[in-house]
């Protein structure tokens, strides 16, 4: 598996509990674990997009 598939299978992965934690959110509320969980996911979720493009842009 090479580095730019990693990071796509990363990426999926990311936005399937990001969209998982959504949904609870929007139905229950999240508690302040949740928060900063989601909070943290998003955030690598980010990183894991820049790296993504920026070896795109390598290649």
């Amino acid at each position: 598996m090479t580095y730019n598939e990693l990071l796509g299978r990363r990426n999926e992965i990311l936005k399937r509990r990001i969209g998982s934690m959504i949904l609870k959110h929007n139905k229950h509320g999240l508690s302040g674990q949740e928060r900063s969980f989601y909070r943290m996911m998003l955030r690598e979720w980010h990183q894991t997009e820049q790296e993504l493009h920026g070896s795109r842009k390598d290649s």
